[in-house]
């Protein structure tokens, strides 16, 4: 299994907005293959941060994601939102709960 986590920070006062498109790309990835989770989490710590939390049956699977007409039209609608590069890690799923 592949997994990634990122970290994006929304200009002044647009997390909520952020946060919204990406609920959004959640519902739409989810219907794609090889897509285990998607989870949008609002950092506590800073008011500006939003953390996506993916997992999907392989890289591949997350890579043809981004070839997704929808995927695409939502990442272009987050873009101008978006302060600053993104950051995060990818990551290989060695086991736990919930998987």
């Amino acid at each position: 299994m592949y997994a990634m986590t990122g970290k994006l920070a929304a200009q002044p006062g647009m997390r909520d907005k952020l946060s919204a498109i990406l609920v959004r790309a959640s519902a739409v990835v989810a219907q794609l293959p090889g897509c285990r989770a998607y989870i949008v989490n609002e950092e506590v710590a800073d008011e500006a941060c939003v953390w996506v939390f993916e997992i999907w049956d392989d890289k591949e699977s997350h890579d043809a994601s981004l070839q997704n007409g929808e995927v695409r039209a939502l990442i272009a609608e987050a873009m101008p939102i978006i302060s600053g590069a993104p950051s995060g890690a990818e990551l290989r799923v060695v086991g736990g709960y919930g998987i």
